[in-house]
């Protein structure tokens, strides 16, 4: 879909991106892990990282941040995801701090993922926060931002808005 798209309206393949929220989060990171040449990054929203889960019960199990694969079982699950060797997507993580549907732990299980195929050290090479928006950045040598965590204070499960785009809802 995504090729006939390009192709159709001649769209610029440097940017293409997906994303997705709780389980569309779970499946925006396996389009990511599975096709990293399609995309030029991607936002996961209150999602898992690949590869966290292979059953029902283990999905739910990660969703309240309990069990799940190491960090370097992560990243080796990602690099087992496609034969591509670069250049990886740039990764936008986005997650409520009050999320009780899915732990935001999740979200630095993601970073752990990414920071794998990206080269990228543990610590961010940035971090800033501005009123409930706190946010870690891991930038590669050049500067440009590969992975961020936004975590928003008291927000719970669902898509951040601000300014009036849009209303909170169930």
């Amino acid at each position: 879909m995504i090729e006939t798209m390009v192709v159709t309206h001649g769209l610029d393949r440097r940017r293409i991106f997906i994303t997705g929220l709780s389980a569309g989060g779970a499946m925006a990171a396996a389009m990511l892990a599975t096709y990293p040449e399609v995309f030029a990054g991607g936002a996961l929203i209150a999602g898992l990282p690949y590869g966290s889960a292979t059953t029902i019960p283990e999905a739910f199990d990660r969703m309240r941040g309990h069990g799940g694969p190491s960090e370097q079982d992560l990243q080796r699950a990602l690099r087992g995801a496609s034969d591509h060797r670069g250049p990886w997507p740039r990764i936008s993580i986005w997650h409520g701090a009050a999320d009780h549907t899915v732990s935001p732990s999740n979200a630095e299980a993601i970073a752990g993922q990414w920071r794998g195929v990206h080269r990228l050290e543990k610590a961010p090479t940035h971090r800033e926060a501005a009123g409930p928006h706190a946010k870690q950045v891991w930038r590669n040598g050049a500067g440009g931002a590969l992975i961020e965590i936004n975590m928003i204070a008291g927000m719970g499960h669902g898509t951040p808005l601000r300014n009036g785009l849009g209303a909170p809802g169930p």
